[in-house]
């Protein structure tokens, strides 16, 4: 991975973060994002003295608020001319609803809307540095995804798991219809599950019980096992080419139907390029 530029979002813990440092081991130039300045300035030199690889910086930027995710693909842009990993890593669960600072559900929000938006402000510099790839961190809990295009903002019916497992659904989605859009362009897109990674998501689980999350626990993978995936698709020589699937374990695996359905992410595309603020002209970039 020498010489290859990677931003690597949500990286100050968890999957992000082992991620991270995986790519760093294997001498990439990696980018960590985070909300808070110092967890990511400390993420950054945590990073370095680990691994000995000093071509580490930090961004930061919340993801509930689009506004900040334009900000973070221009303070990414001013420094680098070239990205050929996009890792879209960053994620919430929460079990109460709330909004983001642009007024939407705060999962579908960070969850999708965040790296759709960043994705798109990206691209021509990763079709620049092509071959270049695009790995975005679904799950599991994709397949209990409940997509309702009339209630997208769970407005009427609100469910923190529910809303969890949608946004997991649309991110493989998302990435289905990027890959199609990316076709002939050198610049791949692949979702996956990572595992049940003892992650921040428990941690800061308030629908959780502290009894719970100290007995489910000890049964989680560790975030490194975590990341392999992550890091496989982001690096490794035996996915040159593949695009538009889902791994599980370093291997394709199978999605939902819904995830499959060609119409449903077509339609998810066009609905988000509206809320997101992209109008038509922007179509060609991911053309």
């Amino acid at each position: 991975m020498k010489n290859r530029i990677c931003l690597v979002t949500g990286a100050t813990n968890g999957i992000g973060f082992a991620a991270s440092m995986q790519l760093a081991k294997l001498g990439a130039t990696v980018v960590v994002t985070g909300r808070n300045p110092q967890k990511t300035d400390a993420t950054v030199q945590s990073i370095r003295a680990t691994t000995g690889n000093n071509s580490v910086e930090g961004l930061v930027a919340d993801f509930s608020s689009l506004q900040q995710v334009r900000g973070l693909a221009q303070a990414f842009l001013s420094r680098y001319d070239k990205l050929h990993v996009l890792m879209n890593n960053a994620g919430l669960w929460v079990t109460r609803r709330a909004v983001s600072a642009d007024g939407f559900e705060l999962t579908f929000a960070v969850n999708h809307l965040a790296p759709f938006l960043l994705t798109h402000l990206l691209l021509d510099t990763m079709k620049a540095a092509a071959p270049a790839r695009i790995v975005n961190v679904s799950s599991q809990a994709h397949w209990r995804g409940e997509l309702n295009f009339d209630d997208l903002q769970s407005e009427t019916k609100f469910s923190g798991w529910t809303c969890y497992a949608t946004s997991k659904l649309v991110n493989i989605l998302f990435t289905a219809e990027l890959a199609r859009r990316l076709e002939g362009s050198g610049v791949t897109a692949n979702s996956l599950h990572p595992g049940v990674v003892a992650t921040g998501l428990v941690d800061s689980n308030k629908g959780l019980t502290p009894w719970i999350a100290k007995l489910i626990k000890p049964f989680l993978w560790p975030p490194e096992r975590g990341a392999a995936t992550c890091t496989y698709l982001a690096s490794s020589p035996q996915v040159d080419g593949i695009t538009g699937k889902y791994f599980d374990n370093c291997r394709e695996a199978p999605v939902s139907a819904t995830a499959r359905n060609t119409r449903t992410a077509q339609r998810l595309w066009q609905i988000s390029e509206k809320l997101v603020g992209l109008g038509e002209t922007k179509n060609s970039s991911a053309a």
